[in-house]
């Protein structure tokens, strides 16, 4: 209670500052001053910039731009911090430099103005970089208080929801974001090195395959038809290597209608990449480049630390088959199980939890799941999957029970999955019929035929490895992100009820 009446004491103080910005707006608007008519403001550096170079720019004039965070007036002469994309810089501002009426506005702006500002670059007495101000113009006004600087944005669910807050006053978010995007670059990068091509494929579709999951539904008014936004990338990409686009890659979001969870958020980037006259081997080789390509660009090493692990991209990945690791995690050697039922009994006697219409391949998936997963802590390769779980992958020719398929997990995280494609287009009707008889049973998460893929295989598709790379837990690993929406600059939230 004594909390809450502090905060009911707060309330009305943040309501007069507010309503006292406003009128500091009013009057400038009536002086002929208004900040939101400025069009433009000449830039010539940014903060870091500035002290990155102050030999060679140190007496000579620049101009910022960016967010007041800072103010200290002492009568005629003043400091401000001024943040921008690269940081924060200080500035002096002195009356008999930028002029009377000037300094006066000056005193009259707030915490979160936005200002530019021209000035000499100097060192301060205290050895500080410092702008020594010969210019200083309102470009924008804020009505808003910002969090008091010492403690920041502390409140997790008011950083998600007002993530611009969150940039301006926690200087770790904005540098996740901009290693975020420098490994988007160095994915596009490497890849391009390799001769792929970056394609975009429809995020609208009527047949949402190439996954496990179940799609967001909607209703396309102009041809009255009901589509899906895509759980995958997949079946589009694979069509381009049909049609001789021998090594395409995309980048873009997915959906998927489940739950929220640290490394779950219902819309997600994707990356997928298929290479003509390769196999999952061809892939594991790409994976272990790539991703050691990208941290040393991105981070300048390959022993990358996260929540306190260390992880260690500089040596050969490990690769093991998922019965070798079943049976060196759980015990269990399912090269003995030889039926379904001697499966399902295992599991029974383990406590695994599993559905009646799930076969031994299943069984097998499960118990991975259960004992196996939470050990690939280093960056390990789970190949050889069962046939069950694999609906459009090649089958083993030494042993058809299996797929040439890997999973890539890091941190007991699965981070990439990976087949060698499926092309034989007899094969792949039969697969999509028991996907269809699995739909049937109550697996909303079951693929559909798609008729037009099968027609593409019939066109004749040649021998592809293709992998799958979940792009922002990639990002939460390299940048030490506890949660996936802290790599996601608007996570999903559920509305408030002044959002609706």
């Amino acid at each position: 209670m004594a909390q809450q009446n502090n905060k009911n004491a707060q309330e009305p103080d943040l309501n007069q500052l507010r309503k006292v910005r406003r009128e500091k707006l009013a009057n400038l608007q009536a002086e002929g001053n208004n900040p939101f008519e400025i069009m433009k403001y000449d830039q010539t550096h940014h903060s870091q910039e500035i002290k990155d170079n102050y030999d060679e720019l140190e007496g000579k004039e620049v101009s910022i731009a960016g967010r007041i965070m800072a103010k200290r007036v002492m009568g005629k002469a003043s400091f401000c911090n001024v943040q921008d994309l690269q940081g924060n810089i200080q500035s002096y501002v002195a009356r008999d430099s930028i002029g009377e009426e000037e300094y006066k506005a000056f005193k009259k702006m707030d915490i979160g103005d936005i200002v530019g500002l021209k000035g000499e670059v100097f060192t301060t007495k205290m050895g500080e970089i410092s702008i020594h101000a010969s210019s200083v113009v309102l470009l924008s006004k804020s009505l808003q208080i910002l969090p008091e600087k010492f403690h920041g944005l502390t409140n997790t669910d008011l950083r998600y929801r007002q993530r611009y807050v969150d940039l301006i006053m926690n200087p770790e978010a904005k540098e996740t974001f901009v290693k975020r995007s420098q490994i988007l670059s160095s994915i596009r990068r490497y890849l391009d090195g390799q001769g792929f091509m970056e394609v975009e494929t429809p995020m609208l579709v009527a047949n949402a395959g190439g996954a496990a999951a179940r799609p967001f539904e909607t209703h396309f008014n102009a041809l009255g038809e009901d589509l899906k936004l895509r759980i995958s990338l997949e079946l589009y990409l694979k069509r381009l290597i049909v049609g001789g686009m021998e090594r395409v890659y995309e980048i873009g979001r997915v959906f998927r209608n489940e739950g929220l969870d640290t490394r779950h958020n219902p819309e997600f980037t994707l990356m997928e990449l298929y290479q003509a006259y390769t196999d999952y081997h061809g892939m594991m080789d790409l994976t272990e480049n790539m991703y050691r390509h990208v941290a040393q660009e991105v981070l300048g090493t390959t022993q990358i630390v996260y929540n306190g692990i260390e992880m260690d991209l500089g040596k050969p990945f490990e690769r093991i088959t998922m019965v070798d690791a079943v049976k060196k995690y759980a015990g269990i050697d399912w090269n003995e199980v030889h039926t379904e039922e001697e499966a399902k009994a295992l599991a029974k006697e383990k406590h695994i939890e599993f559905e009646d219409r799930h076969k031994k391949g299943d069984i097998l998936n499960l118990f991975f799941e259960e004992f196996v997963e939470e050990h690939l802590v280093q960056p390990t390769f789970v190949m050889d999957h069962p046939v069950e779980i694999s609906p459009l992958t090649k089958k083993k020719p030494e042993n058809p029970d299996y797929v040439e398929r890997f999973e890539f997990f890091m941190n007991g995280w699965e981070m990439a999955n990976a087949y060698s494609e499926l092309n034989d287009p007899i094969d792949q009707r039969e697969r999509f019929k028991a996907q269809e008889e699995l739909l049937a049973q109550g697996d909303d998460e079951a693929n559909t035929t798609d008729e037009d893929f099968l027609n593409a295989l019939e066109i004749g598709m040649p021998p592809t490895g293709g992998i799958g790379f979940g792009i922002d837990r990639m990002c939460m690993l390299l940048t030490d992100a506890a949660a996936i929406r802290d790599v996601l600059l608007f996570p999903t939230m559920k509305s408030l009820p002044s959002d609706k």
